[in-house]
């Protein structure tokens, strides 16, 4: 149904044609329809579909309009709602409104859910506990396939998944993890003992979510196993919350990368003024920092006085500096994320990167050579000493070059050591650092080079 018939039959108030027509329609048109609506035709929308319908539109909105309709509805339906969410999706819900909020929202759900999303909120933020549903199929080693089988058929329904079945002993401790498949095609009188193999792979409820991300990643799997510091099974993460999550991670190292502070909303629904916030505070701090140029530049000011030619390539040393060192913060932030590197790696990294800006610095300085002597079979702008001019282009480019791609690849390094997080060494902080040191190497090549003719 298109969107311009439910326009009509909300303004028309058709409820029952409108009903039927909202339980038919795809699950991505009624997100898409829920995002656009006013706030209070949204509401009216919701409380029309199916709980089902109504339980898989709610997981795939983003938090704003959650918290809109929620807002909106009767107490008994939010009631619902929240009580027949999955554990793990309620969970993240929660975790991005005000306590206050959630303390009255608790209210709302039943005892043994209200209990469930205490012990949830209850692990450290950004760990695989608050990510874990408790909801899982387990049984023990002794069972037969049949009792197994039999099992699955009644309890299976309030699963997250029935793919993959974990075996326990009598303490609850996790010995295996079994995919339903290979139970389908065995003898039902086979014991679980005789099919399991005793391998499985587990998250700690107290790994971080990175950790979560880099498992699934590594290993493709449907659902991994949660267990406590006793080897206790106590929960799985699926892998639609490890999409969302790290989908929410790139976001974030983005926005980091590029100076601003991470934004909790989507760009569209977020304050203005929370918006300049987010954005000013690295601004200032860059701001801050390319005021060292200036304070460099004086330093400098009586070989510039003497050779205003110098003054001509500050621009293309400063920015050719802060491209390499951007490039190589980028590659490494990356790399980290991916688990493509670790900090033991520090050392290749950096005979590489020497590599890299010694190469890359060569390319530019022969082009800055080139550049200078060209210009000099038509113009007398660098003077009878170009050569020197153009050495010195030369040497400082490499030289640069070298420093940015060194700067950029161990600062994401050194800031993973220190426990911080690596995409705050974003392209413009490592482009200001590199900016007021490649001015420092420019001047003193120059020094060196133009001792006694120009200097």
């Amino acid at each position: 149904m298109e969107t311009i018939d439910i326009r009509n039959l909300l303004e028309d108030g058709r409820k029952e044609e409108l009903r039927e027509g909202l339980n038919k329609m795809v699950l991505t048109d009624i997100i898409e329809l829920l995002q656009e609506l006013p706030e209070d035709d949204n509401a009216r929308v919701f409380d029309l579909l199916e709980l089902p319908l109504a339980l898989k539109a709610f997981k795939l909105l983003e938090p704003s309009v959650q918290k809109e309709l929620l807002w909106s509805m009767r107490n008994d339906k939010a009631a619902q709602l929240l009580n027949e969410l999955p554990a793990d999706d309620r969970t993240a819900f929660f975790e991005e409104l005000p306590s206050t909020v959630v303390k009255e929202l608790l209210k709302l759900l039943t005892n043994e859910e209200r209990t469930i999303t205490l012990s949830l909120l209850g692990y450290p933020e950004h760990s695989v506990g608050r990510l874990m549903n408790p909801d899982y199929l387990a049984v023990k080693k002794e069972w037969t396939v049949k009792q197994v089988l039999d099992y699955v058929r009644e309890n299976g329904h309030d699963s997250e998944t029935v793919n993959v079945i974990y075996i326990i002993d009598e303490s609850g401790k996790l010995i295996d993890d079994i995919r339903i498949r290979e139970v389908l095609f065995v003898s039902p009188d086979k014991s679980m003992t005789e099919i399991m193999d005793n391998r499985f792979l587990a998250l700690s409820v107290n790994d971080d979510e990175e950790t979560a991300i880099g498992a699934f990643r590594n290993n493709n799997r449907f659902a991994l196993p949660v267990i406590d510091d006793g080897g206790i099974l106590i929960g799985i993460v699926t892998i639609d919350d490890v999409l969302r999550l790290a989908e929410d991670e790139d976001t974030e190292d983005i926005q980091k990368i590029g100076g601003v502070e991470a934004l909790e909303e989507p760009y569209m629904t977020v304050p203005f003024f929370k918006l300049m916030q987010k954005r000013a505070g690295w601004l200032t701090v860059l701001f801050m920092g390319e005021m060292l140029t200036a304070s460099a530049m004086g330093y400098f000011e009586d070989e510039i006085s003497r050779a205003v030619v110098l003054a001509l390539f500050i621009p293309l040393i400063i920015s050719s500096g802060g491209n390499s060192g951007s490039q190589a913060s980028t590659l490494i932030i990356r790399a980290l994320a991916l688990g493509e590197v670790t900090l033991s790696d520090w050392w290749h990294i950096m005979r590489r990167e020497i590599l890299s800006g010694l190469f890359l610095g060569s390319i530019l300085g022969l082009i800055g050579f080139i550049r200078v002597a060209t210009w000099t079979l038509f113009t007398d702008l660098y003077g009878p000493h170009w050569m020197l001019v153009a050495f010195t282009v030369a040497f400082s480019l490499v030289g640069v070059v070298l420093w940015g791609t060194l700067s950029g690849s161990m600062l994401p390094l050194l800031l993973k050591r220190a426990g911080t997080d690596p995409a705050v060494s974003s392209a413009p902080f490592v482009a200001t650092l590199v900016d007021v040191t490649g001015l420092v190497i420019y001047f003193s090549i120059a020094i060196m080079l133009l001792r006694g003719t120009l200097l």
